[in-house]
């Protein structure tokens, strides 16, 4: 292919290696290790990664072995993950995943899926722990005369893979509108240990960085035009129960106001993704709040809406996923948007070190709870199978000066309790959870020792219809052994095995 004209390369050496995306593909060599960019749904290389997919069924009708490992942001999309899955061309993949083929992989055991935190994935690389980067495929907006490159709607590790990868392919692309240059926060300043500094963040939409990544020309072997929307985003409408969700939270945030735990405008904000958790951010619209900050992973229509209205000044992240109609707006209005909203790695979003600092109060949705505050996040209720991952609630529960976890009480019809004896996975412990919500209420968990969590959990959470079953086992359980966390251990996962049997926990 001849050197590109679009406005989008203008660095000389760079156009001169503008090729198809199949070229590009076929300089990743079987068993590397590749560094994706995209963060849930935005971000991610369109065309390289299904040029690569189609190489690698055609190895494999060959009869010759062609896979990867996959490192990502977080979750990508069909293109990516889908299309890669689909052809069984991933023998490892991390750290956050949503798309329903990888999912059927890893739990058939064809995939070694590595569910790390979102905040550890760029230093654990960094440290060498992962192995060598390969290939990094990286989506960006715009490379200047100088070799700077404009991120695009997702930073997520992108930094850390440009820096640390053997050889890198740029996917760039010209459908998202060039006005975001500038939006994006890149900071430089991270090392590894024992030189590491203070992060000098001490507000959340604070620049400490710069608004272009780096990368070494002469790593770059490949440049591919793109003209590719990311993933549209949909939400349903908030439901009577998510909606009841937002109202107990709400409450309890004015409340903590009242009391003087809180200022008025709050603390910096982060959201998890789906659609309970952007019900939630929907619930503030009308809420008593004003003046608003996000400090989050992913912005999604939720906050983006609080933006809009003018209950949230302005928002942090690392990655900007929307519905088609979100993004319209977002796109007709980026002037406004741009002003408001800070890109940022996700090793910066997510650090540990910043939410703790900040004070972030976090919301993030699970699976299932017990009744002493584990919290399963990720696995089906079997225990074995993965949802799709831990991404960064763990970074925020752990850190957050306020951390919620949400569900509706029941699932499946009423068949399953999203509140039981014991998780059949633990995701986040009793010792990092602060806050329970269910549609039935909320379950306040701070200053409390076990039994009395259990109690609460119990009255605030559970469904009327299993929360006799639920003060039944937890009675029972007092009547023996220790009592520090009264268990039956032949009864504490006869909900999930019953269920797993007949499809209902109910006996």
């Amino acid at each position: 292919m001849s050197p590109s004209s679009s406005p989008r390369i203008q660095h000389p050496g760079l156009a001169q290696k503008t090729m198809s995306a199949a070229e590009a593909a076929a300089l990743i060599p079987a068993g590397a290790n590749v560094g994706m960019s995209g963060f849930t749904g935005s971000g991610h290389p369109k065309l390289v990664p299904q040029a690569l997919a189609a190489r690698i069924e055609a190895e494999h009708a060959a009869g010759r072995p062609f896979q990867v490992n996959v490192w990502t942001g977080a979750s990508t999309a069909p293109e990516l993950d889908g299309a890669l899955a689909r052809v069984g061309g991933m023998r490892q993949r991390l750290p956050f995943q949503s798309d329903p083929v990888c999912r059927d992989r890893i739990n058939a055991g064809e995939v070694d899926y590595l569910d790390i935190h979102l905040s550890h994935v760029a230093q654990q690389a960094w440290f060498g722990f992962l192995g060598p980067l390969h290939v990094a495929v990286v989506e960006v907006l715009g490379i200047l005369p100088d070799g700077r490159l404009i991120p695009s709607a997702a930073v997520g590790n992108n930094k850390t893979w440009l820096d640390i990868a053997d050889k890198v392919i740029l996917e760039v692309n010209s459908l998202p509108p060039a006005e975001m240059e500038g939006m994006h926060d890149i900071y430089y300043g991270t090392a590894i240990p024992p030189r590491r500094l203070p992060i000098n963040l001490t507000q959340p939409i604070e620049r400490i960085g710069e608004p272009y990544l780096r990368v070494d020309p002469a790593k770059v072997i490949a440049v591919v035009p793109t003209h590719h929307g990311d993933r549209d985003t949909a939400f349903a409408r908030p439901d009577a129960v998510s909606n009841q969700i937002a109202a107990h939270i709400i409450d309890f945030l004015a409340h903590e106001v009242k009391v003087g735990r809180l200022p008025r405008n709050m603390l910096p904000l982060q959201s998890g993704v789906g659609n309970v958790a952007n019900a939630v951010l929907a619930g503030l619209l009308d809420g008593p709040f004003d003046d608003l900050l996000g400090f989050t992973e992913v912005l999604q229509d939720g906050m983006l809406e609080l933006l809009k209205r003018g209950k949230m000044a302005a928002a942090s992240a690392t990655a900007i996923s929307l519905s088609r109609t979100a993004l319209q707006e977002f796109t007709d209005n980026i002037a406004f948007y741009r002003e408001r909203i800070v890109l940022r790695p996700q090793e910066i979003s997510n650090h540990p070190e910043l939410v703790r600092r900040l004070g972030v109060i976090a919301m993030n949705a699970m699976i299932e709870a017990d009744i002493y505050g584990n919290i399963n996040s990720t696995h089906l209720i079997t225990g074995s199978g993965m949802m799709n991952g831990i991404g960064g609630s763990g970074d925020f529960a752990r850190n957050g000066y306020l951390s919620f976890f949400v569900t509706p009480s029941v699932a499946k019809g009423g068949a399953v309790s999203c509140i039981v004896p014991m998780v059949s996975h633990v995701d986040h412990t009793e010792h990092d959870t602060q806050i329970i919500v269910t549609e039935q209420g909320l379950a306040d968990l701070r200053g409390l020792s076990p039994r009395q969590r259990a109690q609460v959990i119990i009255d605030k959470c559970a469904h009327p219809d299993w929360r006799p079953l639920l003060q039944d086992y937890f009675d029972r359980a007092r009547r023996q052994g220790a009592q520090h966390t009264p268990h039956l251990l032949g009864e504490a996962l006869s909900w999930h095995q019953r269920c797993l049997e007949t499809g209902s926990m109910r006996a």
